[in-house]
């Protein structure tokens, strides 16, 4: 509600430690994103991806490079904005053409689930897995940020929902494309190899999605059925593996 209560203009915004974060940002980030200085993910969150874009915004218009939304860089985001209102966003057109950092680290498990180990086991054989059990999400999120985690699956057991429930960062104007394409790529697959009355794909605003850059997803299923979930786990195992060697391919074409 405090995030929501901030409008563009009404503070000062650099980079700083924690982090701003606002509805504000999320706008700043948008107007940036639609001139074509990308600031990262569209996550309201000013880090020094935005701080870069704006350095480059305020660059280009002549104006003091400071990384800081001063009322002098506002005005003139909203003049450029006046004419440029139909334009689209960098950050998603470089995400459709697949022009994107492929992290190399890890695969980040955590949540406290039976699902975890069983997904541990099942995915050493794809890439290097790091545990972290149930930690808070911005542990778990700090954790793979600082090691370039290549994913990140968050686990929960809920007894009252009937299936498994997959879900990818979505809010403000933007989504997580390569989210979404995991998530769906997932159910799908396992909709078809295991016998389940619901598979749910949904985009949310949790804050292990927003928090981790990589492509992360928030697992919740009812079941603890261990055939179930082994299942659940070679899906994500084969699905994952399938991703990496798409990435790997992408790599030596470029």
């Amino acid at each position: 509600m405090i995030e929501a209560g901030w409008r563009l203009g009404h503070r000062l915004l650099y980079l700083t430690h924690p982090n701003f974060r606002g509805d504000d940002v999320a706008e700043l980030q948008v107007r940036l994103a639609q001139f074509g200085f990308n600031p990262g993910r569209i996550d309201g969150i000013f880090g020094v991806r935005t701080e870069e874009a704006l350095n480059d915004f305020q660059r280009n218009c002549a104006l003091d490079v400071s990384g800081t939304l001063t009322r002098a860089t506002l005005v003139e985001l909203v003049r450029m904005t006046s004419t440029h209102t139909t334009r689209s966003l960098v950050t998603e057109a470089r995400d459709r053409a697949g022009f994107h950092e492929v992290p190399t680290g890890p695969l980040v498990i955590s949540g406290q689930s039976p699902l975890a180990p069983l997904l541990a086991r099942t995915c050493a054989r794809v890439l290097k897995v790091e545990v972290l059990g149930n930690e808070r999400p911005e542990v778990v999120a700090d954790f793979a940020n600082s090691n370039a985690a290549a994913f990140v699956i968050s686990l929960q057991t809920l007894k009252h929902i009937d299936g498994v429930h997959f879900h990818y960062w979505a809010s403000y104007r933007s989504h997580s494309r390569r989210g979404e394409q995991l998530a769906s790529q997932i159910a799908s697959a396992f909709s078809q190899a295991a016998d389940l009355p619901r598979v749910e794909v949904t985009g949310m605003a949790l804050p292990i999605l927003r928090e981790t850059k990589m492509t992360t997803l928030h697992i919740e299923h009812g079941s603890d059925e261990d055939e179930t979930l082994e299942e659940l786990a070679e899906v994500i195992a084969t699905v994952l593996a399938e991703v990496i060697h798409r990435q790997a391919s992408f790599r030596t074409r470029n």
